[in-house]
């Protein structure tokens, strides 16, 4: 039986970040509030609940998965980003962005495309996935929770927590948070546009 927390969109109370971040440690498998809809979210390098996800999304690893990242900083850590890049990316972030980069050896093989040897990276500009990203000291695995045969992602909490109570271990109501998925840039070989989402392409030039 899943978990509920009620967690303030501005001023995120400090227990309840401490708690979901102890869920995440333990292998718990979350839904929870981002910039651009509500995703699921897992400890980067857990298996199971990586698995979990995967199961819950009906998807593969040909579907990249997101290294949700707290800050610029850490998302230089997993890709592989030059210099130019970099000033793009530091421009977008944070902001309702997913891209698609080389992975560095500090990604887990078993989260990347298995050909590509990419992985989706993201800084989220949603105040309760940034306090929970800076409690856990690391970047968490995750994806939009959009379940099988919808055609827009979730967006009542209340509702979540009835369709994935026995597949997740704590649904999050973090507020409204839109149903427009983030913009996806592949940056693996110059830049280009794979979906236009909620973050603005002008500052790609695209």
């Amino acid at each position: 039986m899943a978990q509920f927390f009620a967690i303030h969109p501005e001023n995120p109370q400090e227990r309840l970040v401490k708690q979901t971040a102890e869920i995440v440690r333990q292998g718990g498998v979350i839904v929870y509030p981002t910039d651009s809809c509500y995703a699921l979210g897992c400890q980067m390098g857990n298996k199971e609940a990586m698995e979990c996800i995967l199961a819950i999304r009906q998807i593969d690893l040909k579907h990249h998965l997101t290294l949700m990242c707290a800050d610029l900083s850490e998302l230089g850590t997993y890709a592989k980003v030059d210099n130019s890049q970099f000033r793009q990316l530091k421009a977008a972030t944070p902001g309702a962005y997913t891209f698609i980069l080389p992975a560095t050896k500090e990604v887990p093989n078993r989260t990347l495309h298995p050909k590509r040897k990419t992985i989706g990276l993201r800084v989220p500009d949603n105040r309760i996935a940034l306090a929970l990203l800076a409690e856990l000291g690391e970047p968490m695995l995750s994806c939009t929770l959009m379940l099988p045969g919808d055609t827009e992602p979730q967006t009542d909490p209340y509702e979540i927590r009835d369709r994935l109570e026995h597949a997740v271990d704590l649904v999050i109501d973090g507020g409204w948070c839109g149903t427009e998925p983030t913009t996806v840039i592949d940056m693996t070989n110059g830049t280009e546009l794979i979906r236009q989402g909620a973050g603005d392409t002008g500052v790609f030039g695209l």
